[in-house]
């Protein structure tokens, strides 16, 4: 037996508590999941297709028509026509759904700081670093191909 458990095996607890830990918060809001990383995905980055935004939030752009169609009429994301293509859709986020997406970070983050407040400065500094950095590596990084 080895020193240590595999990454997926310590992260995958935590990760679904903290998904289960969420949903309240994202049902407070009216938004899913998906939602909710589509609005990250568009206040965070450059995102303009949505065939651009399904690969930038892993996911399939036949699933998240649905998606993007409850957020459009909710009013906090839009879609306009390519006026370079006619067939691909502009996203972009609303002033609303900054809002909203600002209100749900700062809940699921108040949490987060509770959890992490178990550890010393040290240790949250290097863990949020740490977690930062595998975060962004693509998925073939991440299984060595």
């Amino acid at each position: 037996m080895t020193g240590r458990r595999d990454l997926a095996e310590m992260l995958q607890p935590l990760v679904r508590s903290l998904i289960a830990a969420e949903q309240p918060v994202l049902a407070a809001h009216g938004i899913t999941m998906w939602g909710y990383a589509v609005l990250g995905a568009l206040g965070d980055r450059v995102v303009r297709t949505q065939a651009a935004l399904a690969e930038a939030i892993g996911a399939d752009k036949t699933r998240i028509i649905s998606t993007l169609d409850r957020l459009q009429d909710a009013g906090l994301i839009s879609r306009e026509p390519d006026p370079r293509d006619r067939r691909a859709r502009i996203l972009a986020i609303t002033a609303r759904g900054a809002e909203v997406c600002d209100a749900v970070r700062s809940a699921i983050q108040a949490n987060e700081d509770r959890l992490l407040a178990r550890l010393t400065a040290d240790e949250r500094h290097a863990f949020l670093r740490a977690s930062d950095t595998l975060s962004r590596l693509s998925r073939e990084e991440v299984a060595g191909s």
